[in-house]
């Protein structure tokens, strides 16, 4: 007899699969790790493989979770690229890169650095100004999730 499936949190994110976000009815299971460490799975309806990163600023770095974090606190104590640059080793386009995907999930990480690394809302704020200010040329995607996270603005 087969031991039972364990749970599991995530949901197809092939937008043509018909259990695409749907918790009811997914065939889904876990099918090893990329070289990032994250974990692989695959939807049994639409043999798509995806990872746990899909949809956030994870998605395609090969940063860990624990890279991406320490260079938040970095952000937040008003460190310029290149000085994280040295201290984290990381070349500064893929500093400016995640600055980018941060600001184009603002909201997300926002609620991380406050729920999960105890950061208070200034501290967030401090980030935000930190990456407008850094980033000159922000995407217009990234312009609207920082207006709506930053005081003073109006939420769409």
């Amino acid at each position: 007899m087969a031991r039972p499936r364990g749970v599991i949190e995530v949901t197809c994110a092939n937008p043509k699969c018909r259990y695409f976000n749907k918790e009811t009815g997914k065939n889904i299971i876990r099918k090893g790790k990329n070289p990032a460490g994250h974990q692989r799975y695959i939807c049994l309806w639409c043999n798509t493989y995806f990872v746990e990163t899909s949809g956030t600023p994870l998605f395609h770095k090969h940063l860990s979770e624990k890279e991406i974090d320490q260079i938040c606190r970095l952000l937040v104590e008003k460190n310029g690229i290149r000085s994280i640059e040295r201290i984290t080793g990381h070349h500064r386009d893929t500093i400016g890169r995640l600055m980018e995907d941060m600001a184009e999930h603002a909201k997300m990480i926002t609620e991380h650095l406050v729920h999960d690394l105890g950061l208070t809302p200034l501290e967030c704020d401090e980030l935000w100004s930190t990456v407008k200010k850094n980033r000159k040329r922000l995407s217009v995607k990234a312009q609207i999730e920082l207006k709506k996270v930053m005081p003073g603005s109006i939420p769409a």
